[in-house]
């Protein structure tokens, strides 16, 4: 169409960049394909292109010779030779189809207590759809009028499409329902998998109403009851908002597939997926898995399978070529939210951005004013920091880039960036395949620190980032991939020593914990490709130094492996290393070279710097020698990532930008300018030589590179490089404090149930060697404190009592012990509190007895608000943990925690530091005698038993109660022989406190 024409109707076109240009609005007749011509409005002017709007081209489509039709401004469309399955026949149109299975009717755990909770007021709007609902479920026999004393109020809940959905308030019958194991796939743990299968065709499925397609035996029936408008009725099916019913439906629907021999697919409850590399082999996966679920009684809705598709939504999740993405509703709803104005909106907030965090770099930091003023001690205030990080983090949502796919193979490089910041460790996992030029994100995560986390030196900081950073990579990529570890400061070198620096803030078992996952995933793969190399991205004195994705390093012009020197050039090969030590007040460190050919060392030593700054300096005591003796070329071998990557191409860079970084000078910029001007005149090859290596795969290289590292150190202080035996040692000793100290077989057999191979010889050193068995071992063991009974049910671990008691005076701002009892063998677990609160509660809980001993199915406590709060009510139903009040509170009478005197006074030594304060007064001895079991025997065993506690008031005044160094010293002291006692001629001296028993 000519430009010349004009319209009479004038119009105004304006661009982005503000500039508008006066047009003409006219109708022509056009056409895409010179065949069928029609009217159509467009806009021209004398000086305008012809350009056909979308609003028009979007009408018209193209197909190609294969079948595909392609339409303007949206992605393919499917292949007309593609049958869709929504179109198979057995689907159906009615969108309250119920179907029934084919199974007998299930037995389900039954409510140990009646919950009678009566119905709350509902939603408005939801009282027409749901009588209507009710109506429309008891003529499907899905429920039925009857007469139960159970009763829990029904809770409406609106559907994304406006319709509502019939759930049940069934929090309180979920409290006194048994525990089931669960059977439900962790959500994130099928995201990965489906991320690793790179498909290019989905296809889902969602069964209609699966729930309600579960029949119940009867007598499981009347504790489901519920009430509306009067008429009390039940469920006959598997009802919505009980706890087990997930676990319940995912293993039936399940169970009904494998049974059926269904294709490879991916179910989570009652949603399923399925995928190919072609159209026709995601519908012949889809056809067979319809047909197994039909013939099994479950119905499916037509509208709700989608595909076969290259992209898809499942799990909430926009899935394509398998990568992750955040679909567009999602964003668009997130873009449109307004600021919140109270907590439970910020809440509600964060509950919807947080599902996302693995798109966002930093998530937790730009978040972290808004946590802030949801906490329950903070007043809602909406200020400044607020306002930028809700628009912040909207912002990020709106761009957050697409995760995945996860790529297997030799040739893909797995990138591992941590770094520990100020105000937490952050880690993203990038994966980079032949012939890109950027990676492709895995994964962003970052956190705060947590407890004493803030206090660690900015190694251990960097050690934790990297530590969180290999666990959530090997859930992604597996274990078996070798991943690129580039941290800011050295890692691996820490993990690979002996024991811990001296200076160091973590816990030795916190070390542990490090020591054994880093080097154990370090170790797996082939000599030749070791599972985990380092690359240091960063240096220690430039917090701002940072390395981006497209910055990896290439490696320009790398020397050959020292062996593959001829023997003309090994004569100019040198091998160099730095170290830094503290000596008294100062921090000395040392540059040494070595010649393998001359068997001799050079060394430069000096104060003030760091062991990066001795690495540096050996590089130009190389330079130096190669001058001083003309080399035609130099072959540096170094074990720093950082002097490699700097010689390999970093100089260049620097060089280009004027010796600065994001406008900062960069570090130690005199050496690298002097080092730069040198390589000029210099032919310089650099090859990295990983430090390590067991002895039994060491070659040559690291034999040389030994000698230079030996020749770095400062004193006598040689690392031990028997790595293998060290880190299963260290992996040993972890098991051994995880486990709950327990003997040389029960810890192999721990270690062995979670994968970990370890040989007697080093269960028995760590056992031999640890300080808490050596301390249980003095210690005399206190008898079970209940026989039989009510606690025979219950194994090792499963059941506790716990309680706190009060010391007569703080010690290290500790003023309060929380005691925890198991129940079947008295073991005895306390921890130290500045005050009794419900979060120290489970603190000590997480660290003494999950941690060691795993999550217990009961716990008993007094009713004392340290003990009966919605926290604690919370954590004890996230952890599927019954928590019995037993009395009600009153300081000295649980009468359920007897605590003994000898493990009183090893308590307050070991967890106060102080073995020579009182451990008891009036109120201790007062408290104590409240609690003391009026049936337990005498035994030899430090106690003083069968105290009447009628007799506890006239006691406690007139006893003189013995201190700690008494009884440590194992001798009466002359107040105890003031008061009248009758001795229990047992074993032991009469001298012994614990051969009396007191008497009034």
């Amino acid at each position: 169409m000519p430009s010349s024409y004009e319209g009479v109707e004038p119009i105004s076109i304006s661009g982005v960049t503000g500039g508008s240009q006066q047009l003409t609005l006219l109708e022509a007749e056009v056409s895409l394909t010179g065949n069928e011509w029609q009217k159509h409005p467009i806009v021209t002017g004398p000086e305008a292109p012809c350009i056909l709007g979308i609003d028009y081209l979007q009408k018209g489509y193209f197909k190609d010779p294969k079948g595909y039709r392609w339409a303007f401004g949206i992605a393919a469309l499917e292949a007309e030779e593609i049958e869709t399955l929504s179109s198979l026949p057995g689907l159906s149109e009615d969108p309250s189809v119920v179907g029934l299975l084919r199974v007998e009717e299930q037995q389900v755990p039954i409510a140990t207590t009646t919950v009678h909770r009566r119905q709350y007021r509902t939603n408005r709007d939801s009282l027409v759809p749901i009588h209507k609902l009710i109506c429309q479920l008891e003529g499907q026999g899905v429920i039925s009028r009857t007469r139960s004393p159970f009763n829990s109020p029904i809770w409406p809940v609106r559907k994304s499409n406006g319709e509502w959905r019939l759930t049940v308030d069934c929090r309180g019958l979920n409290e006194v329902t048994p525990p089931m194991s669960a059977a439900v796939p962790d959500m994130l743990e099928l995201q990965y998998e489906l991320e690793s299968k790179a498909a290019k065709w989905y296809a889902t499925i969602d069964i209609a109403n699966a729930f309600f397609s579960i029949p119940l035996a009867a007598e499981c029936r009347p504790q489901f009851a519920f009430t509306w408008r009067g008429v009390q009725y039940t469920w006959n099916r598997l009802p919505q908002g009980w706890k087990h019913s997930p676990t319940i439906c995912h293993g039936l629907i399940q169970t009904a597939l494998e049974k059926g021999e269904a294709p490879e697919h991916l179910q989570y409850i009652d949603d399923i997926i399925v995928w190919g590399n072609s159209a026709e082999e995601v519908s012949e996966k889809g056809k067979k898995i319809i047909q197994i679920l039909l013939q099994a009684g479950f119905a499916i809705k037509r509208s709700k399978v989608k595909g076969p598709a290259q992209e898809i939504q499942f799990l909430g999740i926009r899935w394509h070529d398998g990568r992750r993405q955040i679909p567009v509703d999602i964003i668009n709803k997130i873009a449109a939210m307004s600021p919140p104005t109270n907590k439970k909106e910020t809440q509600a907030f964060l509950g919807v951005v947080g599902f996302w965090r693995m798109h966002i770099p930093n998530y937790s930091l730009i978040v972290s004013p808004l946590y802030h003023v949801t906490r329950k001690k903070n007043d809602f205030k909406w200020g400044p920091e607020q306002r930028q990080a809700f628009e912040q983090i909207k912002e990020e949502i709106v761009h957050a880039v697409a995760l995945g796919p996860v790529r297997a193979g030799p040739d893909v490089k797995n990138v591992l960036y941590t770094a520990a910041g100020e105000n937490g460790p952050t880690w993203s996992l990038w994966q980079k395949a032949p012939g890109e030029t950027r990676g492709r994100p895995l994964g962003f995560w970052s956190r705060g620190y947590r407890g004493s986390e803030a206090r660690y030196t900015p190694t251990e900081k960097e050690i934790l980032a990297a530590y969180e950073g290999v666990r959530a990579a090997s859930e992604v990529i597996g274990t078996e991939a070798q991943l690129l570890l580039a941290p800011r400061l050295p890692v691996l070198g820490w993990m690979f020593k002996e024991r811990a620096p001296s200076t160091h803030h973590a816990t030795d078992a916190t070390w542990s914990k490090w020591v054994a996952l880093i080097t154990q995933r370090a170790r797996i793969g082939s000599p030749s490709r070791p599972g985990i190399l380092e690359v240091i991205t960063d240096w220690p004195e430039g917090k701002d130094f940072g390395m981006l994705p497209e910055e990896e390093v290439t490696r320009a012009e790398e020397a050959p492996p020292y062996n593959k020197l001829t023997e003309d050039e090994k004569p100019y090969a040198l091998f160099t290393d730095g170290s830094c030590r503290i000596v008294g007040k100062h921090r000395k460190w040392k540059a040494a070279v070595w010649s393998p050919t001359r068997r001799v060392a050079e060394a430069a030593e000096g104060q003030g710097e760091s062991s990066q700054f001795a690495e540096v300096k050996a590089i130009q005591l190389a330079l130096d020698i190669a001058e001083r003796e003309k080399w035609p070329t130099l072959y540096l071998y170094t074990d720093s990532w950082m002097v490699a990557n700097a010689l390999w191409g970093r100089l260049q860079q620097w060089k280009r930008s004027n010796w600065q970084r994001r406008g900062k000078p960069i570090w130690a910029a005199p050496l690298w300018q002097d080092i730069a001007a040198r390589l000029e005149k210099l032919v310089v090859k650099v090859r990295h030589v990983d430090a390590h290596v067991p002895k039994s795969r060491a070659t040559e290289e690291h034999r040389n590179n030994q000698q230079v590292d030996q020749a770095a150190k400062i004193e006598v202080a040689q690392v031990d490089l028997d790595w293998q035996r060290k880190g299963e040692l260290f992996i040993a000793r972890w098991a051994h404090d995880t486990s709950g100290h327990q003997g040389r077989d029960a810890t192999y057999r721990w270690a062995r149930d979670r994968g970990v191979d370890l040989s007697m010889d080093a269960i028995s050193q760590v056992i031999h060697q640890c300080e808490t068995c050596a301390v249980i071992k003095q210690a005399k063991w206190v008898k079970p404190l209940w026989y039989g009974g009510r606690w025979l049910k219950y194994k090792y671990g499963e059941a506790w009592q716990i309680d706190y008691i009060t010391l007569p005076q703080s010690r290290q701002g500790k003023r309060y012990v929380l005691t925890m009892v198991e129940v079947t063998t008295g073991w005895l677990e306390t921890y130290p509190v500045p005050h009794a609160t419900a979060r120290n509660t489970i603190l000590g809980l997480e660290k003494q007895v999950l941690w060691r001993h795993g999550t217990p199915e009961r716990i008993e406590s007094d009713n004392g608000t340290h003990f009966r709060n919605n926290l604690i009510d919370t954590w004890a139903k996230e952890h599927g943990i019954e928590w019995v009040y037993h009395i009600p509170y009153h300081a000295p009478a649980s009468g359920k925690i007897e605590r003994p005197w000898a493990a009183l006074s090893q308590v307050g030594e070991h967890e106060c530091g102080n073995s020579d304060f009182p451990f008891v007064d009036t109120e201790i001895v007062r408290d104590q005698l409240y609690q003391l079991n009026v049936h337990k025997s005498v035994e030899p065993d430090g106690i003083h038993p069968r105290v009447l506690k009628e007799l506890t008031d006239v006691m406690a005044g007139t006893l003189l109660i013995l201190y700690q160094s008494s009884l440590e010293s194992g001798e009466v002291p002359a107040d105890w022989k003031l008061v009248d006692v009758v001795p229990i001629y047992r074993k032991g001296m009469r001298e012994d406190p614990g051969n009396y028993r007191l008497l009034v």
